[in-house]
């Protein structure tokens, strides 16, 4: 992502009795008191469920809505989709959403090694913040792709394609290392050489991509909702992490410090940047109530974009320059950079609606 980098979200009784540690089994981070809409005091485990759209499963489990924000995928667990879709958190940062008819397995959930495989169907992992120190492996056939670089990147278990939107992925098959850069995939099913070919982006912008976009679009204005209560770094905050918004049932991103912008085009700030998020919704704006919603139709205003430019050069001649790498997305453009912060922790939300 980009980022601006300047630093200054009863027969009954006793049956629920006898039902709580089932349930709390399957759900190990449930709230009982009061599920979803308390503020977990510490972030989510990697591979929390952070939204479910129809029929999902953990292994022979099925997932409801309340299981958002309290369920995990845990190492050697399956998550299986029939008729729906699924949010996963992985690294602060970086999310997979895995579309309709697929399963895709947590081989480790570490923070430093995070590794899963996809049996089946299709993935879209969305990395907006991807450290040095990060390993994020995603596995399919004989063939395991780690992201290198902030970036958008599509898996299909069924097709044998690895396609690379935006960002760079480092892909070993066979005993061979093969780099696939952004606009470029790499097909598995094939019996010819395994070669890296460019695609038409805009051709494969398909129901499910725009699907992903809007999720990330939701998480964005969630964003916006939650860095508020830690404008300046306020009380609760800890850091660049994954923090709980009650209004919109999910955790969404919050960056250690800057601004970050997905591959989506949509903008994540930290709490010292959130004051120049752009005003939008039906009649409130962001902070000052409910009903905020933007979608893929959505892109900042030139005005924006310039506010934006000049904070970037202000904190570039601050900081010496700018780290990590950075990426075009739909919103807006130029040569910003990402960088900043790690960690996983929890906090508090502001208002607004999923």
């Amino acid at each position: 992502m980009r980022r601006l980098n300047l630093k200054t979200f009863g027969i009954t009784l006793l049956a629920g009795i006898l039902s709580v540690p089932a349930w709390a089994q399957t759900y190990p981070n449930m709230n009982q008191t009061n599920p979803n809409m308390n503020a977990p005091q510490q972030g989510p485990n990697i591979g929390m469920i952070n939204y479910i759209e129809g029929q999902a499963s953990i292994d022979s489990q099925p997932l409801n809505p309340s299981a958002v924000g309290q369920a995990s995928l845990q190492a050697g667990q399956v998550l299986n989709t029939q008729n729906g879709r699924v949010e996963i958190l992985l690294t602060p940062g970086v999310i997979l959403r895995l579309d309709a008819n697929s399963a895709v397995m947590m081989n480790s959930p570490g923070l430093a090694n995070t590794d899963l495989t996809l049996q089946r169907g299709r993935a879209i992992v969305e990395a907006d913040q991807v450290l040095p120190g990060n390993n994020i492996m995603i596995r399919v056939g004989n063939a395991a792709t780690r992201l290198q670089r902030n970036g958008l990147y599509e898996i299909d278990a069924n097709s044998g394609l690895i396609r690379t939107f935006d960002g760079q992925a480092a892909i070993q098959v066979n005993g061979r290392d093969i780099d696939v850069k952004a606009g470029h995939q790499l097909a598995l099913n094939t019996n010819e050489k395994l070669k890296v070919r460019g695609f038409d982006k805009k051709a494969n912008e398909d129901e499910f991509y725009r699907w992903a976009s809007l999720r990330s679009a939701y998480l964005a204005e969630a964003n916006v909702n939650a860095a508020r209560m830690y404008t300046a770094g306020g009380p609760n905050f800890y850091g660049a992490g994954w923090y709980w918004d009650p209004y919109y049932t999910a955790y969404t991103w919050i960056p250690g410090d800057g601004l970050f912008w997905s591959p989506f085009g949509w903008g994540f700030y930290s709490p010292w940047m959130v004051g120049y998020a752009p005003y939008f919704g039906f009649g409130f704006g962001y902070g000052g109530g409910y009903y905020h919603h933007f979608g893929p139709g959505y892109a900042p205003s030139a005005a924006m974009a310039r506010a934006a430019a000049m904070h970037g050069a202000v904190g570039n001649a601050r900081s010496g320059g700018f780290a990590g790498r950075g990426y075009s997305g739909g919103g807006f453009a130029g040569g910003m950079r990402g960088g900043g912060g790690g960690g996983m922790h929890g906090g508090g939300g502001g208002g607004g609606r999923r």
